[in-house]
């Protein structure tokens, strides 16, 4: 697959205004990357391009799920350059809880967000990419939700498996136009995403939820170590980029020892039902 150097690339980060977009934004400036951050946090996208200086080509807060405004976004980036040649689909939520708690509206809005979203920048930026012939990247951030049956992850995963096919997909689709894609698939990530899960039915505050809650950010990697793992695929023209050795781990675990990728599973998912029976109310 093709490597992709950032020296002098036009660079489009979603999310870019914290977390692992940041990240990404900050070390591909310090490649020499053209930057075009969006993010749906105006205040903090405008303290990072502040930051990153005359690195950024353009930036402008917006909501990835609002079709029009990311539209609107790449017409104006268009008048710029006839395409960008790296995009960074980073921007994103996170949703979990039972199926018997959760409503229309946190499968629609997580939908909306991590899948469409994604769609709505791919959908505006990537023809012109195959219409310049100058080839480019596709990075898709999933995550481990993406590959594995996390419990209460039904609605995060619905997106972001959604994301994963689309992405082995364009990965052969695109190839003809010399344009790489690279599918990101992180663990925990010590990101403000941590911190705004929505656990539908749940009580975050319960010191047996916090708990639980802070065991899996003990095992966190930082934004920067999971930005560096993304940026390092693309120049190495990988299709998965792992942020951490777990979810490597679960992965060929997965293909190759199923029977122990399902007894993981089921152990987790009776862990999980156990504190669930202590802090929530009975559906």
């Amino acid at each position: 697959m093709r490597r992709t150097s950032f020296d002098g690339a036009v660079t489009l980060v979603t999310g870019a205004a914290s977390g692992i977009g940041r990240a990404a934004a900050v070390q591909a400036a310090d490649r020499g990357a053209r930057l075009v951050l969006t993010d749906v946090q105006a205040a903090a996208l405008d303290e990072v391009a502040d930051r990153l200086g005359p690195a950024v080509l353009h930036h402008a807060a917006l909501d990835v799920a609002d079709a029009e405004a990311v539209q609107a976004l790449a017409d104006h980036v268009h008048t710029l350059v006839p395409a960008v040649d790296v995009v960074m689909n980073v921007a994103g939520i996170s949703t979990w809880g039972r199926i018997e708690d959760l409503e229309l509206r946190h499968w629609r809005r997580t939908v909306e967000v991590d899948l469409m979203g994604p769609i709505h920048v791919m959908h505006s930026f990537v023809p012109p990419m195959v219409r310049g012939g100058r080839g480019g990247h596709l990075v898709n951030v999933s995550s481990a939700a993406g590959l594995f049956g996390l419990p209460l992850h039904a609605p995060y995963s619905a997106a972001k498996f959604g994301l994963r096919g689309i992405s082995e997909v364009l990965r052969f689709d695109l190839e003809g136009h010399d344009i790489g894609v690279t599918l990101v698939c992180p663990g925990a990530v010590a990101t403000p995403l941590v911190g705004t899960v929505d656990i539908v039915g749940v009580d975050r505050s319960d010191p047996r939820v916090a708990a639980t809650v802070e065991r899996f950010e003990r095992h966190a990697v930082s934004p920067e170590r999971a930005a560096a793992a993304m940026l390092r695929a693309v120049e190495k023209g990988r299709h998965l980029a792992f942020t951490s050795p777990d979810v490597r781990f679960g992965w060929y675990g997965q293909r190759y020892v199923p029977f122990g990728y399902d007894l993981v599973m089921r152990l987790a998912n009776r862990r999980i039902r156990t504190v669930l029976r202590s802090v929530a109310p009975p559906a």
